[in-house]
């Protein structure tokens, strides 16, 4: 698949008019209604198809096919990240309003650090090409791990960096706002919210080093792999609102995500033995899919909207307004010294 520089920027382009949109029309904190997350939700998925229709008239249709499985496997194992974003921020007994602006920044580093993911992929794949089997066996091994612990659940409040976090850098017990860093009596701290956002960005971490193999089973076209993730990521946001609360109504989720990794990994490993077209391919990750939600929907029929439920990661309140007025500027410029301060 030959790509073009201007296809590139092009991409590019897209996306941060996106995120300058979506950073537009939330720049209050305010929460976000399960209306209006469903509408934004509708607005991310018809981009993304749409950009696969793009592919698939200027590419032909393999090139298209690949991109919609590898948007598919992307947006159904962002679905799982986003239920352990939903256990963060109850530990932290984050406030609705200000949880936007962290989904917003770890939508963002999840793009820059799965660029440099993907990109490695594909130099690796380059010049190794046996490194594929090596994925396969990963992905493979991931779906095993998920099937036997998909009972379990997220324990932010025992995560080795939050207490590497705690023990190198400041932190104060009162969310500040949207603020990620406050200066009080000339010492900078980290407010709740700045832990929470480098939770957020560690867990797309782990999350991608599956992902991305994935996505490599179906292509190994850096400019599908690419898309196909951001598209699937600029969503993470609405896509967060809207299932949040419903998390424990997907209750077959995860043995539908962990089968189609082992199904990835064995089309990958089958690779130089047996090629299964990537209209299967695709065909069964919808199929997995769509009985796993199936499934879910009506073993937990009945069951409303509830919020999620977390070991608390500490006692975190809100400031007061008093705390909020005494707050000194985090970032300022010492003033000159005048010619008589300096000659004393």
């Amino acid at each position: 698949m030959d790509v073009s520089l201007s296809a590139w920027l092009g991409v590019f382009g897209i996306i941060l008019a996106m995120l300058a949109i979506d950073l537009f029309a939330h720049r209050k904190a305010q929460v976000i209604r399960v209306r209006e997350a469903a509408a934004w939700s509708v607005v991310w998925v018809l981009i993304g198809i749409g950009f696969g229709l793009v592919v698939w008239i200027t590419a032909g249709a393999e090139f298209g096919q690949q991109y919609f499985a590898g948007y598919l496997i992307e947006k159904s194992l962002a679905v799982d990240n986003v239920f352990v974003w939903a256990i963060i921020f109850a530990a932290f007994a984050v406030p609705r309003e200000y949880r936007h602006r962290v989904l917003f920044l770890g939508v963002v580093g999840a793009l820059v650090l799965r660029g440099g993911f993907i990109a490695a992929g594909a130099v690796l794949i380059e010049n190794f090409s046996w490194i594929l089997y090596v994925f396969a066996a990963f992905l493979i091994y991931t779906g095993y791990r998920m099937i036997k612990t998909r009972a379990e659940q997220a324990h932010p409040e025992k995560s080795p960096v939050l207490r590497l976090f705690r023990r190198f850098i400041p932190m104060t017990n009162a969310f500040h706002g949207q603020r990620f860093l406050v200066r009080k009596n000339g010492i900078l701290l980290a407010t709740p919210l700045l832990a929470v956002l480098v939770l957020v960005e560690v867990t797309d971490v782990v999350f991608a080093v599956d992902s991305i193999p994935a996505i490599f089973a179906v292509t190994n076209e850096p400019f599908i792999v690419f898309t196909a993730n951001a598209f699937a990521i600029l969503g993470l946001r609405a896509m967060y609102f809207l299932l949040a609360d419903l998390m424990h109504r997907f209750v077959y989720l995860k043995i539908g995500l962990a089968l189609v990794l082992v199904w990835v990994g064995v089309k990958m490993l089958l690779l130089d033995v047996f090629y299964i077209p990537t209209t299967v391919s695709l065909a069964v990750i919808v199929a997995i899919l769509l009985v796993s939600i199936l499934l879910s929907l009506r073993a937990t029929r009945g069951q409303g909207r509830r919020s999620v439920e977390a070991v608390p990661a500490g006692a975190f309140r809100l400031a007061t307004p008093d705390e909020l007025a005494e707050l000194e500027p985090v970032w300022w410029i010492r003033p000159r010294r005048t010619e008589s301060e300096t000659r004393r």
